[in-house]
């Protein structure tokens, strides 16, 4: 299956988990589309048509494409959720449930593998945000 759809609707899902999507998310989800190499145009254009979705159907969907990834990129994924989760500072409850339910009870990852790409990403995250800032 393919790593850009499997982002972008877990994207959905928990940028919706908490029943509204945040300016800061949006802003951290314009880093994750520049640092993955995804087209915006595509990854906006798929945000659009999963408004009309039904949200367990594209979990579940979301779910088993993710499962057919490699380990290193469905960590890759949880870690981005948890950086767009706390991109305000603060993670929802329902964002957490999400995230827990993915990694722990579905896929059985370890959490400190997704911790230690979770500050990588922080790291790419700050240096892009520091650079936009500076040009």
């Amino acid at each position: 299956m393919n790593y850009t759809s499997v982002i972008s609707k877990l994207y959905f899902l928990l940028v919706h988990a908490d029943g509204s999507m945040n300016e800061k998310e949006v802003i951290v989800s314009r880093q994750m589309i520049t640092i993955e190499g995804l087209v915006e145009e595509e990854f906006n254009v798929q945000m659009q048509s999963l408004k009309s979705k039904d949200k367990s159907i594209l979990y579940t969907d979301a779910l088993l494409e993710l499962k057919k990834l490699e380990m290193k990129d469905q960590i890759r994924i949880i870690a981005w959720m948890c950086v767009v989760a706390n991109a305000d500072g603060f993670m929802d409850k329902n964002e957490w449930q999400l995230i827990y339910k993915i990694y722990h009870k579905e896929l059985a990852l370890v959490l400190s593998e997704i911790f230690s790409v979770q500050k990588e990403l922080n790291r790419l995250v700050w240096e892009k945000s520091s650079l936009s800032t500076i040009l």
